[in-house]
């Protein structure tokens, strides 16, 4: 991965330590910021988000991010509320969000013995193929925190089902997002990322 120069969106996310940790686990350096030309500099770049769409959508527009986010050509993923962002809205709060794929994050529908937020590990299930999940089983765990989620589409490259099913992963042109937390889920996450750093 020489030439690879890794940096992470300050969005204010809560998980932004532990995806600095599982980057330092791949021996990769990383950097976190909010500068526009840092962030059009790198070779990829990771856009993290735990909380509110509105509270992170405000950050972007702050910093400038919001109309320089679209326009990258390097790789990106959003994870967890990061790629929720990627999205044109979502229903938390109706908050337009970066508008890169068509669709609306909804609120997952609570149920006997499915409480919202959906926290834990869920299987993937792979629907399309994606360099991002190469070597990563059917079936596959990964750990979710999230109470939104997007529905299947076009984009979908991995599905998950909580009472419904909705998008794991997605995938357009140089963009790539994961619901779930890689820097939490074991060696698929590692594989996910390491996925993801190989990306040109």
């Amino acid at each position: 991965m020489n030439g690879t120069r890794v940096v992470i969106v300050d969005s204010g996310g809560a998980n932004i330590a532990s995806l600095e940790f599982a980057l330092q686990r791949l021996q990769v350096p990383v950097t976190l910021s909010a500068d526009a030309g840092e962030i059009r500099a790198a070779s990829h770049v990771l856009l993290p988000g735990v909380g509110a769409a509105g509270d992170a959508m405000a950050r972007l527009r702050a910093n400038g991010l919001a109309q320089v986010i679209p326009r990258l050509t390097q790789p990106l993923l959003g994870i967890c509320l990061g790629m929720q962002l990627l999205f044109e809205s979502s229903a938390e709060g109706d908050t337009p969000c970066l508008g890169i794929l068509p669709g609306r994050a909804q609120r997952l529908p609570p149920a006997a013995g499915r409480p919202v937020p959906h926290m834990g590990w869920n299987t993937l299930q792979p629907c399309a193929a994606s360099p991002l999940l190469s070597g990563i089983e059917c079936g596959a765990y990964a750990y979710f925190v999230h109470s939104y989620a997007l529905p299947l589409s076009e984009a979908t490259t991995a599905s998950c089902d909580y009472g419904l099913a909705f998008s794991a992963c997605v995938q357009r042109a140089n963009f790539f997002g994961a619901q779930f937390h890689p820097e939490r889920s074991a060696q698929v996450g590692a594989r996910l990322l390491r996925n993801f750093l190989e990306l040109h």
